[in-house]
């Protein structure tokens, strides 16, 4: 599964996450870290990722174009990472099945 985590979160969560999420990667490793959303979501798009934000923008984006990219929206406010992380982890099953699921193009987590 590849996942792309947006600027509003800790490029850290790669290395958390590797074990179960071992294609993920964020945006500042790929130098779009003041990148338009609109860029964002067209790389995704283009390379296949899932888009990981806690931005309600990729929300409108997936609803004025449609999916892919699909879109996991955490709903959790400020937090640390060890929670998002936690997150992720906890949900870990039903986002294997978001990522298969022809119907659905955003999952919200919180």
């Amino acid at each position: 599964m590849k996942l792309l985590f947006d600027h509003n979160l800790s490029p850290r969560l790669i290395d958390r996450l590797k074990d179960i999420y071992s294609n993920a990667t964020h945006v500042s490793l790929l130098e779009m870290d003041r990148a338009l959303d609109e860029t964002i979501w067209l790389y995704a798009k283009t390379y296949e990722y899932i888009i990981v934000t806690k931005d309600s923008d990729f929300n409108d984006l997936s609803i004025l174009h449609g999916f892919p990219p699909k879109v996991i929206w955490l709903q959790i406010g400020n937090c640390a990472t060890s929670d998002i992380e936690k997150l992720l982890r906890d949900y870990y099953e039903v986002i294997i099945e978001f990522e298969y699921d022809p119907n659905s193009g955003i999952l919200l987590l919180g």
